[in-house]
């Protein structure tokens, strides 16, 4: 009669397929209560964002500014600004940051205010795409606000709110 005592052997072969089958319980996602076994969605991860952009002036077409430089802040990277001034009141703006390993792009509606020596603006932002890492970026109701340099057209602009992927 063989002894039933179970070796080191055994005892790490249960211990394996143990925590195997753990792993994939935990693993596995539960079934919606209608027993469709759709898949559920998973809740999106957000990230504030506080984002400081410096753009140098590039051309001008009409009441058309086309700006480039440096976003700082949550996501860094090459940041482009395309500002048209619709009215003595309204701007819109076309921007596109470009952190390593893709790219947001966002469109908004701010109201503008001019003085002698710089102007101002101040409104809401969308996401409207994004590539690479941030190809399901998504965000309203951000603010952005900034000030163009009468003197070089330079624009400081801030952008701050929720991102969601």
């Amino acid at each position: 009669m063989r002894n039933q005592r179970p070796t080191l052997r055994s005892i790490a072969t249960i211990l394996v397929a143990v925590v195997a089958c753990l792993y994939a319980f935990v693993a596995l996602e539960p079934l919606p209560a209608d027993g469709a076994g759709a898949p559920r969605a998973h809740p999106a991860r957000t990230t504030s964002v506080n984002e400081q952009g410096q753009l140098h002036f590039v051309s001008k077409h009409g009441f058309t500014l086309y700006e480039q430089g440096t976003a700082s802040g949550t996501i860094k990277g090459a940041i482009s600004v395309v500002l048209k001034i619709v009215s003595t009141s309204k701007v819109t703006a076309e921007i596109k940051i470009s952190p390593p390993g893709g790219s947001i792009s966002a469109y908004g509606n701010a109201s503008y205010h001019k003085s002698s020596t710089s102007a101002s603006f101040a409104g809401s932002l969308s996401i409207k795409g994004g590539t690479g890492s941030y190809d399901h970026a998504q965000g309203s109701s951000l603010s952005f606000s900034g000030t163009i340099a009468s003197s070089n057209k330079a624009i400081a602009v801030h952008v701050r709110g929720s991102v969601s992927e």
